[in-house]
């Protein structure tokens, strides 16, 4: 297998986010210009793993680890560099060359696999749809039922729509290319009469494209334009493959994962149309299930994505007993946080007539005016069917209402929701927090010790205590280090006014061997990149010690004085570091020699220096 060459690499490495990958593995949210999360690599309770999108390299403050996209990808799936270069390259679209491949064995299909091959086809039905949607006279009724519906012709080229006419349009275009039989009958794009002849599934539908979290089609889900047919379903999904299951997709999750990492939060709605209309409002974090009901597979995708979930379903009560159904499912999850919301809209109104009704801006005002907690929600969904003019519907409704407060833990919630049902009730709010108490006994719901501390309040919530991490206390000499290698690597001219000073070398062998490594890199490459330069390093202690630099806290704006300063307190070390080095050999060699008495004195010589080495450290850590 021929060596992959280093432009290919970069090119493999650069047409990605260091972030859009970890973030399918990690529940990263943005503080300040990096995002952070848990550390996947060792158990902890606050996050210290820290990923810069900026400079597209991840670090782990609590166990070290660090590196760029690829070296991600090897320590969290336990294989090999080219096969990290060959999942990043298939994620980005990117064949690489069969001889750089050759013998690798990577668990995500080539092209030429099955899986390969059936992600081109449904790339080329996509296209096909879109083309007849878009530049057909048959895709007219198409284009009319969608402009009816509000979509805008930069939404159908962003969710790529298409239509399927009345015609074996795609089983023609698959015999002209002479595709494989047995790969058309697994694709589930296509029906099998009982002569084994193949037909196209989808005819006379607007057809939505479904993509997988890397924005790769792997199904179709089919809009009937005439209605009045009444012996077919008005919605028509792909079948189960083996690219597809139902389970564990979510439409648009592969672009609303990006915006969450904005926004900290993704919005579940019930239908296609209404996550489009919702992305033409402004609102990219739009998901939908596949037209069933929401699983738990779907729910463990949206806990790594996103800290929060606003539930936005139709108003109706179909709509209200959908969003019952979702919060039980998330909440029956026992891993993870992922605190839940729910936006109501008025009732027999969904997000897509919300926005054809009353236009963009009011419904973004209206998600971010309307969330509330998942016990107002319930608050109000037990009131359906009630009169709570009868005194015993009210009882039953008191009790019930009870139960959910029940389960809040934060006291002051608990009592805010306590006081809301006196006032409008007109109830004794002690008589409430009496029963109140007696349903927490027979739930086993246990009350807030008193004096417990916020942190262990918090604790008992499952919400995550954000700490400052704990810092290794760094000598003078090793900060001046950090500093001077930072702006060597990112200055050409503070490299050049370094390289010139007589007699420099760094204290430390690791920033030492950096600079080497450094020199020898800029050989190669014009500009300096941190992703980059991670990858040209082979050890981890030097990734880390990379990191370290990377994270200092400096004045973009170069300048020299501090540079000079710099320099002159690691040359106030080195003649030492020197002396030592120099009695270590001379010594050495007197052993060799067999001279006690030089042996003696050089000992004594050595002792001496290393005192005054371990006085100078005391000092400047002091």
């Amino acid at each position: 297998m021929a060596k992959i060459p280093r432009t290919v690499i970069d090119q493999v490495r650069n047409s990605v986010d260091i972030v859009d990958v970890i973030g399918r593995y990690v529940q990263l949210k943005r503080a300040g210009k990096s995002f952070t999360g848990l550390c996947p690599f060792h158990d902890e309770q606050t996050p210290s793993f820290s990923v810069n999108e900026e400079k597209q390299y991840y670090h782990c403050f609590g166990c070290g680890r660090s590196g760029n996209v690829f070296q991600f990808l090897m320590d969290y799936q336990h294989i090999g560099f080219v096969e990290a270069v060959m999942a990043v390259a298939k994620e980005a679209g990117i064949d690489l060359p069969h001889q750089y491949t050759e013998g690798s064995h990577h668990e995500q299909a080539p092209v030429n696999s099955e899986t390969g091959q059936l992600l081109d086809l449904h790339k080329k039905a996509a296209q096909l749809y879109h083309h007849i949607l878009v530049n057909t006279p048959a895709g007219e009724g198409g284009r009319r039922y969608l402009t009816r519906r509000g979509t805008s012709a930069q939404l159908i080229d962003q969710f790529q729509l298409g239509f399927a006419p009345e015609k074996e349009i795609l089983t023609a275009y698959c015999e002209q290319q002479k595709m494989d039989y047995q790969l058309l009958r697994k694709s589930g794009l296509f029906t099998e009469d009982q002569s084994g002849k193949l037909h196209d599934r989808f005819q006379g539908r607007v057809m939505y494209p479904i993509k997988n979290q890397y924005g790769q089609v792997i199904a179709f889900s089919g809009r009937l334009l005439n209605t009045a047919v009444t012996d077919l379903p008005k919605y028509l999904n792909s079948p189960e493959t083996p690219i597809f299951n139902k389970r564990r997709t979510l439409f648009n999750l592969d672009v609303a994962k990006k915006a969450a990492r904005q926004t900290g939060k993704l919005y579940l709605f019930e239908g296609f149309m209404d996550v489009i209309s919702a992305f033409g409002a402004g609102v990219s974090a739009g998901i939908a299930s596949m037209g069933t009901s929401f699983t738990e597979e779907q729910v463990g995708i949206i806990r790594r994505t996103s800290p929060q979930l606003n539930i936005c379903y139709d108003g109706d009560d179909a709509g209200q007993n959908a969003i019952d159904r979702a919060i039980k499912l998330v909440a029956s999850q026992a891993t993870g946080n992922l605190q839940v919301r729910v936006v109501q809209l008025p009732a027999g109104v969904d997000p897509d007539e919300y926005v054809q009704k009353f236009g963009a801006d009011r419904f973004k005002d209206y998600l971010a005016g309307q969330e509330e907690t998942t016990t107002d929600f319930y608050l109000r969904f037990l009131r359906q069917g009630r009169h709570l003019t009868n005194q015993s519907e009210l009882m039953s409704y008191l009790d019930q209402a009870l139960k959910v407060i029940a389960r809040v833990t934060a006291p002051l919630e608990q009592d805010m929701y306590l006081g809301k049902l006196a006032q409008e009730f007109s109830l004794d709010k002690a008589a409430l927090q009496g029963q109140l108490g007696q349903i927490k006994e027979q739930l086993g719901v246990q009350d807030t010790t008193p004096g417990q501390s916020y942190r262990q309040q918090v604790a008992q919530q499952h919400v995550p205590v954000t700490r400052r991490q704990p810092t290794i206390k760094v000598g003078r000499t090793e900060l001046a280090e950090r500093l001077l290698l930072y702006y060597m690597l990112h200055s050409q001219e503070a490299w050049a006014h370094v390289t010139t000073t007589t007699g420099f070398h760094f204290v430390h062998e690791k920033y030492q061997t950096l600079y080497l490594l450094a020199a020898s890199y800029f050989t190669e490459h014009g500009d300096y990149s941190v992703a980059d330069f991670l990858n040209y390093l082979g050890e981890d202690e030097l990734r880390n010690t990379l990191s370290q630099v990377e994270q200092q806290n400096v004045n973009p704006a170069i300048q020299m004085a501090v540079i000079d300063d710099c320099i002159q307190i690691i040359m106030q070390q080195t003649p030492l570091e020197e002396r030592i080095s120099r009695v270590k050999k001379e010594l050495n060699e007197a052993g060799a020699l067999n001279n006690h008495e030089l042996v003696m004195q050089l000992t004594v010589k050595l002792v001496d220096l290393l005192k005054e080495q371990q006085q100078y450290k005391a000092e400047e850590t002091n």
